[in-house]
């Protein structure tokens, strides 16, 4: 499997909450948030890591420029105006298929990811596999309404009594879902959300792999939460 970190975001809720690191040096019981990602890939048959940082992270460069992984490392430096652009960018780097996209932020337990690892990299029925979960705790989260087998039938913003889950930030996506994202950038298209929904459009057949929990970063307490749910 190739994998590819979104790590692109300011974090400027945190800067105000007074947390000084950028976003992905941020540590979970004492590990950055970029070298536990990276250390699980790697548990999982990683072939490849592909990353983007914002122009801004020089601190996040040079603790990446420490690695020596055993596995080639691409290094995308660019600020974006959000989560797409980003993807759109590391997709050119990204060197095979399926590849796994995570936010730098996506908490999740180890042993749930390596079952939804071999899920994935077994699944060609799928163009996709999106971790999903039915704990909520994003403050905007995109709902998801799946049919039979989990197959996911659309990505709402708000629940219509049919979604039993959200999404939970990380993908796993073939060739075809890749070009979907190029139409939409052509498209004028700039939320994650709005790709997901042109996937489904474009006939684009994706699995729901449920997660029991996914939790993600956006204020100071929540990273005292995700200690204690890494710890549990």
């Amino acid at each position: 499997m190739h994998y590819a970190i979104i790590a692109a975001g300011e974090g400027s809720r945190l800067q105000e909450e007074g947390i000084k690191n950028p976003k992905p040096l941020v540590t979970l019981n004492g590990e950055a948030m970029i070298d536990r990602l990276v250390g699980i890939f790697l548990k999982n048959r990683a072939q490849s890591v592909s990353i983007i940082v914002n122009r801004e992270m020089t601190a996040v460069r040079e603790h990446i420029a420490r690695w020596r992984l055993p596995v080639p490392l691409h290094l995308v430096v660019e600020s974006t105006p959000g989560s797409m652009h980003s993807f759109h960018l590391l997709s050119k780097e990204i060197e095979g298929y399926p590849f796994c996209l995570t936010t730098v932020d996506t908490i999740f337990k180890p042993d749930e990811f390596a079952r939804f690892i071999d899920y994935s990299e077994n699944a060609d029925e799928y163009d996709g596999v999106m971790g999903v979960t039915s704990f909520v705790d994003d403050e905007k989260p995109l709902y998801i309404e799946a049919g039979g087998n989990n197959v996911i039938k659309a990505f709402r913003d708000q629940n219509n009594g049919e979604c039993g889950y959200i999404s939970g930030g990380i993908y796993c996506l073939n060739k075809k879902a890749v070009g979907v994202l190029d139409g939409c950038m052509e498209r004028g298209i700039a939320r994650m959300r709005d790709y997901q929904r042109a996937l489904i459009e474009a006939g684009c057949r994706l699995k729901a792999y449920e997660f029991g929990t996914i939790l993600d970063i956006d204020h100071a307490a929540d990273i005292t939460t995700a200690e204690r749910f890494l710890r549990s």
